[in-house]
């Protein structure tokens, strides 16, 4: 007992306080001498954490900046960020559901591409971040029966089949580069992996190489991935 009331269990209050950060509301059990006092620190240390969190936002998504603006994007991910809390503490993780927040948020109806645009840059994040693996030796190839070889690709590898022409409009805005078009109008496949100097470059692929790229990812072997592509 303190003061005459039962002090709250830590989970029950983590997890008001961690509620109190998303919708304003003060979390019991927050003292301060002044009467005000507790209201007016917490509101700081939440405008802190989202200000932190929108930072974290804008450096995995710098095109998807770009293309808004500073001050829309701002906004924009203020708004997801109150409803699509980090899972994780490893921030550089976080925003695997800005895509499709993306595709519904209203203000955005008119830019569909821009949720391709964030698929990109989220990939881009997995790959830089995927485990590494050793490259397999040409030697290691030689004699090898292509029927039945079944090549393991490096986990940084995707492909992301899109609905438009997002990899030659995220390759035009990255920073530094001139976003002058015009864009093709069809859509686009990108495949996106880690390379050795790690950077994480982005291609737009064809049908063929989609299709190639996706079969040795299944374990096809080297033959049948060459067929269906």
């Amino acid at each position: 007992m303190a003061g005459g009331r039962a002090l709250r269990t830590h989970p029950d209050f983590t997890a008001r306080f961690a509620a109190g950060l998303r919708d304003g509301t003060l979390p019991p059990g927050l003292t301060a001498k002044m009467p005000d006092e507790a209201a007016r620190r917490f509101a700081v240390y939440r405008n802190n954490v989202a200000i932190g969190l929108i930072d974290a936002l804008a450096a995995r998504f710098p095109v998807i900046r770009r293309l808004l603006g500073e001050d829309f994007f701002r906004a924009m991910a203020r708004v997801f960020a109150e409803t699509h809390r980090p899972r994780s503490p490893v921030l550089p993780a976080w925003g695997a559901d800005l895509p499709g927040f993306l595709e519904t948020f209203p203000p955005l109806a008119a830019h569909p591409y821009l949720a391709d645009i964030a698929r990109i840059e989220h990939a881009r994040g997995l790959a830089f971040r995927a485990a590494d693996r050793p490259p397999l030796p040409p030697a290691a190839l030689v004699g090898a029966d292509p029927s039945r070889l079944r090549l393991c690709l490096h986990p940084s590898v995707q492909v992301l089949r899109l609905a438009h022409p997002a990899v030659s409009i995220w390759a035009a805005n990255r920073p530094g580069r001139d976003p002058s078009g015009p864009f093709p109008a069809a859509a686009e496949t990108a495949l996106i992996l880690r390379d050795t100097r790690f950077d994480v470059p982005v291609a737009a692929i064809g049908p063929g190489d989609a299709a190639l790229v996706e079969a040795l990812r299944t374990g096809a072997p080297l033959t049948a991935a060459t067929q269906a592509a």
